[in-house]
């Protein structure tokens, strides 16, 4: 049985992200992926092959636990895992995200870290990610220590002009915090060529900041680091006092392996990690591992996000179109200081073209023209952390969901807020014989922003994990993937997976000496 001084199993924005932030301790590091590396090829770009073929989804069907039915989740086993097809938005939470927020569903709980902990390691994660950006525009934006290292990302004409009309309706529109190895300066040279094709697609020219580029990769030139993929963890198994993992196991084409390791790191995602966990239970830890709280797989997080497509009178010719963002309803609703909750953000959404245009609109004629002059808006309201909420590990090592989202009168509030907004801005009586406005919120088949199944916290009895992500019941196994967030907030979370993940990398250099 092979032994190394750090197992991490996963690749994705925290095991990506750790395992690059410890490749030059000399420390031998086993990095675990289920998948392979995504195929450099034509259908990468191909909207007929990502969202018509799904040609990349290759997690299995997962089971609606409400339902009873069967479903494929937009979940990607690749070297660098859901990265691979992120929108590469990537915003720090807000400071008042760290404090108990009160939503119209209920209460946000506090965290155990305040966002001072964690701003250093912002900027770090901004940096190691090329996140072009601009401080000071956004009004909820928190403070910060450093400036972006890339300046925004520029505004098309139709979406400059969108800008304008936002900001003279008393809005506050800002630069999108987005992840690309773009040099606008330079375009002969830039690796991003501002294709339509980047939201939700897998890049074709490597040039969007996915962990297998930005981190695996790079980490790989170390002799240290060592890839497994194929590699799918069927259970961690402890020792007999059951304080810590001893051994893991994998699976790899039908056959079982076992490795050991000083420090395991779990990063399978919030859905997976909770599930290898529970698969884990033995006679130390019948609940699953780590789980004497009861709290793994519980409060699972998925965010409220709807898509609103708005047909304009105006065309939108904009091919890169994810530069606008808007967070004046985060905290509540400008036009109505009677509504005392918040609503959530808006971001630009990847331009839309006739094929998932007509994914949208079915029997619409000609998709194509309506894709023309089409603006395409990603809504997020946050997803409170239920008890109910939660994730369990079938014995056939399947999953199962079970999820009702919350806030969705707050939620429903802003979709119709913004379609009062753009109602004002030439997307009204509709010259083209259908609804003005397309799109719908995401099922559970989305499983979009996952978090929450593995919280940390100071206390044991309420919380699996510690403030340094490690279990508090097993000495040498962490969890470093959004499982470990206590609340969703309303933005993104990759950025808070990265930047924990460099928090905690730091902190294992420390415990590893």
């Amino acid at each position: 049985m092979e032994h190394f001084d750090i197992i991490v199993i996963g690749s994705g924005a925290g095991g990506g992200t750790l395992v690059h932030q410890l490749a030059d301790t000399g420390k031998q590091i086993l990095l675990l992926e289920r998948g392979d590396y995504l195929a450099r090829e034509k259908q990468n770009w191909s909207s007929q092959s990502v969202w018509g073929e799904v040609r990349y989804r290759n997690s299995g069907r997962w089971t609606d636990g409400a339902k009873g039915s069967q479903f494929l989740p937009k979940q990607h086993y690749y070297v660098g895992g859901n990265t691979k097809f992120y929108g590469a938005v990537l915003f720090r939470m807000r400071e008042l995200d760290f404090a108990a927020v009160q939503h119209i569903d209920g209460t946000s709980p506090e965290w155990p870290i305040r966002y001072n902990d964690l701003e250093p390691f912002y900027g770090r994660a901004e940096a190691l990610y090329h996140v072009h950006g601009m401080h000071g525009v956004d009004p909820t934006e928190p403070w910060t220590s450093s400036p972006y290292t890339s300046p925004p990302i520029s505004d098309e004409p139709r979406i400059a002009q969108l800008r304008d009309d936002l900001t003279r309706s008393g809005l506050h529109p800002f630069p999108l915090p987005v992840g690309v190895m773009l040099d606008e300066a330079s375009p002969m040279t830039s690796a991003c060529i501002r294709c339509d094709t980047c939201d939700g697609y897998p890049c074709l020219a490597n040039a969007k900041s996915d962990a297998q580029v930005v981190c695996v990769d790079p980490a790989l030139h170390h002799s240290n680091v060592h890839l497994r993929t194929g590699a799918f963890v069927s259970r961690l198994v402890t020792t007999d006092d059951g304080r810590r993992v001893r051994e893991v196991v994998v699976v790899r084409e039908g056959v079982e392996e076992r490795y050991s390791a000083d420090v395991v790191v779990v990063s399978c995602g919030a859905i997976n990690s909770a599930a290898l966990l529970l698969r884990s239970a033995n006679e130390d830890h019948p609940d699953g591992l780590g789980n004497s709280s009861g709290v793994i797989g519980r409060h699972l997080m998925l965010h409220n996000n709807s898509t609103l497509i708005a047909i304009s009178k105006t065309e939108n010719p904009t091919r890169f179109q994810k530069t606008l963002g808007v967070n004046d309803f985060y905290s509540g609703d400008p036009f109505d200081p009677d509504w005392k909750f918040p609503l959530g953000a808006m971001q630009m959404l990847g331009k839309s073209d006739a094929f998932t245009m007509s994914l949208d609109a079915p029997d619409a004629d000609d998709p194509a023209m309506l894709a023309r002059h089409s603006l395409d808006l990603w809504l997020t309201t946050e997803d409170l952390p239920l008890w109910e909420n939660r994730v369990v590990a079938d014995p056939d090592g399947g999953v199962t969901l079970h999820h009702s989202p919350s806030n969705l009168a707050a939620h429903a509030r802003l979709v119709e807020r913004w379609k009062g907004m753009l109602e004002g801005l030439g997307c009204h009586e509709s010259a083209y014989d259908r609804p003005t406005y397309l799109g719908g919120k995401l099922g559970l088949n989305g499983v979009a922003h996952q978090n929450g199944t593995i919280r940390f916290g100071h206390d044991p009895a309420t919380s699996a994990l510690d403030v340094n992500c490690r279990l508090h019941d097993v000495e040498n196994c962490y969890v470093v993937d959004a499982s470990f967030f206590v609340s969703a907030s309303a933005v993104n979370p990759t950025l808070t997976i990265v930047a924990n993940a460099i928090r905690i990398a730091d902190h294992l250099r420390e415990r590893l000496g």
